[in-house]
């Protein structure tokens, strides 16, 4: 079955148990599927209510996985870092004359939620009651807002017309909360606001830039919501919403080339798919995605070069995505993952998540970049207009790197991590997002809580280990994903192998009467690859397992005042001390231009990998401490360097003049390499 023939089977619904093999050793039935079985209805967590077609996988509430390892380190440094400080920092967020608080106020209106909804979920996570008192501040201000009409929050005009946006993005933040608490006001303020939505005249409903780009997020709440109470007219409005959306269904045109509302709304027509039924609006969001990358996405790193906005020539990996772009990106690959089943999506988010996001922000968390590109070889303040599509100091590492990065990026591995184990529709649970947690879940037909403990340094590792705590014997399906790049997978329980020869891109379904202390071994053999990037000059880039490696270069890392640097719509709060978050502006130290040698007859003939010891801070994004490195060849190329503009050049083409000295060369993740060349020419000896 091809790639698109699943997706038009996953469209008409039905069970998909397309077993390269399937074996019962005894109470243990083992399966290899497309798919989790979505014709039964999990009697624990709420899924999708008739008519809306079921979920594949539903999430658990906030706080019930526990990431351990890195992805904790993460959080933690999240915490101590922007996520956690920009309330003391950020004008946006100033209490006074805040728009989200009762004396109402004109500033902080997306900021605020933008903020909100990775604050308050790390919060939950790592259930920090000093962030916890602080979220409520903003959700009780919220919760009161509500006016007599039904609407709430804040109201921003545009052209006669109240503009919804930043209600979308607070919605979600009550969302999460009610996970959380199961305070009813949030679902009497969302009845009461979707009845209001029902009464504004479609001329008038959708129609602003950003709320027209981005009403898939408000229909997801409109489900929810439905999820919760069944009130039939939420249907109603979910229709509404779909109609006065952006078209992100055109099967050769976008209705804009923003790369955050690419990057956040291809999601809308699978979105509504749920409510349709109808194959062509699932398949419009492949389409989207597919066709940004076809033109702009031929890069490592699962991204595409839009800066700001694509433009039509500018497809080198030099060009780069906000900070924003990568955050929303692995958010819309999490729900494509749980509307579909597909494997696919889980492949992206953590193309995304290990190769592209980490390098955006500086290891300690304390400042982002608005644009990282797969090539990138200098950060500084420097407007490098047109070279990138923003005219403004964009690359340099500065705490106030764009108002609407410096709030949005708070998201990102909170809402990874909260996906990292997943029910399934069959009572069962489902991890397709590597990484070490603990998990606390219900299953079975009877409800039995358990806990399932993963260990693993994944994607540094190719071991992950499962235990399950039980009060009982609880009968339960748990589906582990096997990525695409991986041959040779193998499953143990209890330390006995499994006779199965798992695939890549399915699932393994073990079917088993569980008792407590069981353990499962996942093993993901990691090989060497390469990409080849046709349209980039044929461009290559190495990978390891799901990272993508980079040329070592040496990092300079100069500090400016991040209050003469920032761009024109950062604001410091009053009594804020810049002088305690700096910018860092990052130059090479080490030659960067270089072909790399990968011979025709065996590209990996020259390619080597190192292992080192696992960094003692638990954190493996920075060139220091990544643990596994490559050892390559390459030849400089002299000709290839920075443009007017300040940037590296665009590559150069393969017949290039090389230098006659073949040097050796280091490569680290991506992720790790805040200056970095992940897309290299390519010389065959």
């Amino acid at each position: 079955m091809s790639f698109y023939s699943n997706i038009v089977s996953v469209a008409v619904g039905g069970l998909f148990f397309l077993s390269c093999s399937s074996g019962k050793t005894g109470s243990l039935t083992v399966e290899m599927v497309d798919r989790p079985d979505v014709t039964v209805e999990n009697v624990n967590y709420q899924g999708n209510r008739t008519p809306l077609k079921p979920l594949n996988f539903i999430k658990l509430p906030v706080g019930d996985v526990i990431p351990a390892g890195w992805v904790h380190e993460y959080l933690v440094l999240q915490k101590n870092g922007l996520t956690g400080k920009l309330g003391e920092i950020s004008a946006w967020l100033e209490k006074n004359d805040n728009a989200w608080l009762k004396s109402g106020g004109e500033h902080g209106w997306e900021e605020v939620p933008y903020w909100l909804k990775g604050y308050g979920n790390l919060a939950y996570i790592l259930k920090d009651t000093a962030m916890i008192a602080e979220t409520m501040v903003w959700v009780n201000a919220a919760l009161n807002s509500q006016q007599p009409n039904g609407y709430f929050g804040p109201e921003n005009i545009r052209n006669g017309k109240r503009e919804l946006w930043a209600n979308m993005i607070m919605l979600w933040c009550l969302q999460s909360y009610y996970e959380y608490s199961k305070d009813q006001r949030v679902i009497d303020l969302m009845t009461r606001y979707f009845k209001w939505q029902l009464t504004v005249p479609d001329e008038d409903f959708l129609k602003d830039y950003w709320e027209n780009s981005r009403g898939g997020d408000n229909l997801l709440s409109v489900y929810w919501l439905y999820n919760i109470t069944g009130d039939s007219f939420l249907l109603d409005l979910a229709r509404k919403i779909h109609r006065n959306t952006a078209n992100w269904e055109d099967k050769s045109r976008l209705p804009n080339w923003h790369n955050v509302n690419i990057a956040q709304s291809f999601r809308e027509p699978a979105s509504y798919y749920m409510l349709s039924g109808d194959s062509v609006d699932l398949e419009a969001s492949y389409n989207v995605h597919r066709l940004v990358r076809r033109v702009f996405g031929q890069v490592p790193g699962g991204m595409f070069g839009a800066d700001e906005n694509a433009r039509l020539a500018y497809i080198d990996p030099r060009q780069g995505t906000e900070t924003c772009g990568f955050v929303e990106q692995m958010a819309s690959d999490e729900w494509m993952l749980r509307i579909t089943g597909d494997p696919f999506w889980a492949d992206h988010c953590e193309n995304v998540a290990f190769n592209s996001y980490p390098a955006a922000v500086m290891p300690d968390f304390k400042a982002l970049r608005y644009i990282t590109s797969p090539n990138q070889v200098v950060s500084d303040s420097k407007n490098h207009h047109p070279g990138i599509d923003n005219n403004g100091p964009f690359l340099a590492m500065n705490p106030f790197s764009s108002r609407c990065c410096q709030h949005n990026h708070s998201q990102g591995w909170p809402y990874f991590a909260e996906h990292l184990v997943l029910a399934s529709p069959d009572n069962g649970l489902a991890i397709a997002l590597y990484s070490a947690c603990e998990a606390k879940a219900k299953v079975g037909s009877k409800g039995v809580e358990v806990r399932l403990v993963e260990e693993t340094n994944y994607p540094f590792e190719e071991a992950i280990r499962f235990t399950l705590h039980a009060p009982e014997l609880v009968e339960f399906p748990l589906y582990l994903r096997i990525p695409s790049w991986c041959e040779g997978a193998s499953v143990s329980v209890n330390g006995k192998d499994i006779r199965i020869s798992p695939e890549a891109n399915k699932y393994v379904r073990l079917q088993n009467l569980w008792k407590d202390g069981d353990r499962i071994t996942l093993n993901l053999p990691m090989h060497l690859s390469v990409d080849r990037w046709a349209v980039n000059q044929n461009s290559a880039s190495v990978n390891y397992g799901p990272l993508t490696f980079s040329l070592l270069i040496g990092e300079e890392y100069r500090k400016v005042k991040s209050d003469e640097t920032a761009i024109s719509d950062s604001k410091w709060q009053k009594g804020a001390d810049a002088n305690a978050w700096p910018t860092y502006e990052i130059y090479p130290e080490t030659v960067w231009n270089y072909a790399l040698l990968l011979p025709e007859d065996n590209l990996l003939k020259y390619i080597e990998v190192v292992r080192k010891e696992w960094p003692g801070d638990n954190f493996p994004f920075a060139i220091q401490n990544a643990p596994i490195r490559l050892k390559a060849k390459g030849r400089k190329v002299p000709s290839w360097t920075l443009d007017d503009t300040g940037l590296c050049d665009v590559l150069p083409p393969e017949t290039v003049q090389k230098s006659d000295t073949l040097e050796d060369l280091t490569l680290i993740p991506m992720g790790a390499a805040r200056l970095r060349i992940s897309a290299f020419p390519v010389v065959g000896k």
